[in-house]
């Protein structure tokens, strides 16, 4: 049962992550991991003139 959780956790940080990066055009994503897990996502936008 835990590894369905698991695989549902993995799914949605990977449908967040890749939403994130198709949306900077330019600046940066952070993940911040402890233990082996994300427990943050940061994301820095840079607006170009």
């Amino acid at each position: 049962m835990g590894n369905d959780k698991q695989t549902i956790y993995d799914s949605k940080l990977s449908e967040i992550i890749s939403r994130l990066v198709k949306e900077v055009k330019y600046g940066n994503i952070t993940l911040i991991i402890q233990d082996g897990k994300v427990i943050q996502i940061d994301k820095t936008e840079k607006i170009r003139l």
